[in-house]
């Protein structure tokens, strides 16, 4: 059933001792999609499919995640200074350094914005999903179950040994239509064991929330970084009902990407990709066509 939900060949990157794998369809100007936490690469499999007619789509599962290998901490530190470097040493690997269309969702953002900060010349479009590349905006609480996860025994057990994160986010990262069993176990299948759902939790304890938390700099280093995008043509579009990347985020989005065209899905929810793939797709697929403005490089004070 997932050859048939996922019909794409398997690429593997030999990454520090272990197997980073990617998805790597269609020819043209490069697309690279980079997906979050508790998802992978299936996540954006229908907009591969569309996009690949006229694109070189590329879409990374992180370590940990989707079918790249799972290491254990002493093989790996998941962190995401590691997931930048990550990507951009698969980048370099497929020689992809000009003209990316950096489509980006949840952990995605900071991942995604974190590489686009070292190589701002390299980014002619950002597409932006339910996702941030900043701190917790000042008027969002941080939500009381990621803080269980992140903080407590009790969050390791259940995100580890019960697979709570990947599992329950299947069903509430959708507001406007529920998954299909196939699709839902196709979501947490690559997260069976105690073992393969390090990633899920790392995530989550990896969110700097103040000063003196890991990556808090890294963190304050990319949102610094947005205004060097002013001149790239963004398309955003939002599920409104995340529990996380919320209006909160979205308003922090439009302060800082005033020039980005917008839609907001009062109805949908984190996986804007499931709850509104028939709207959000084509919408993807028309920012792609349109020509862009002569003027859209930056100058040397932004860089």
């Amino acid at each position: 059933m997932l050859d048939t939900l996922f019909p794409f060949k398997r690429n593997f990157l030999s990454r520090n001792g272990h197997k980073l794998h990617y998805v790597n369809e269609g020819q043209g100007e490069p697309v690279v999609m980079v997906h979050g936490n508790p998802s992978w690469s299936f996540y954006y499999r229908n907009l591969v499919t569309e996009l690949s007619q006229n694109h070189q789509c590329i879409v990374p599962d992180h370590i940990g995640c989707g079918l790249s290998d799972k290491p254990d901490d002493a093989g790996y530190d998941y962190t995401l200074k590691n997931r930048i470097d990550d990507l951009e040493a698969l980048l370099e690997h497929l020689e992809v350094r000009e003209n990316i269309t950096l489509v980006v969702h949840d952990w995605g953002g900071m991942i995604g914005m974190g590489y686009a900060a070292r190589y701002p010349d390299r980014i002619k479009r950002l597409v932006i999903l339910n996702t941030g590349a900043f701190h917790l905006p000042d008027t969002k609480p941080f939500p009381w179950a990621l803080w269980i996860c992140r903080n407590t025994l009790l969050g390791t057990g259940l995100v580890r040994g019960f697979n709570a994160f990947s599992s329950i986010a299947s069903y509430i990262g959708v507001k406007r239509k529920p998954m299909s069993p196939e699709v839902r176990k196709a979501y947490v299948s690559p997260f069976n064991s105690w073992a393969n759902r390090i990633s899920t939790l790392r995530f989550v304890q990896d969110i700097p929330l103040r000063k003196g938390d890991r990556n808090y700099e890294l963190v304050s280093e990319i949102a610094a970084s947005l205004p060097k995008f002013s001149h790239v043509p963004t398309l955003i579009c939002f599920g409104l009902k995340d529990f996380v990347f919320d209006k909160h985020f979205l308003a922090v989005w439009r302060e800082k990407m005033p020039h980005a065209t917008v839609h907001e899905f009062e109805d949908c929810g984190h996986y804007i990709l499931e709850d509104a793939s028939d709207e959000v797709v084509p919408l993807i697929s028309d920012f792609m066509k349109m020509p862009l403005a002569t003027d859209n490089k930056p100058s040397e004070a932004d860089l």
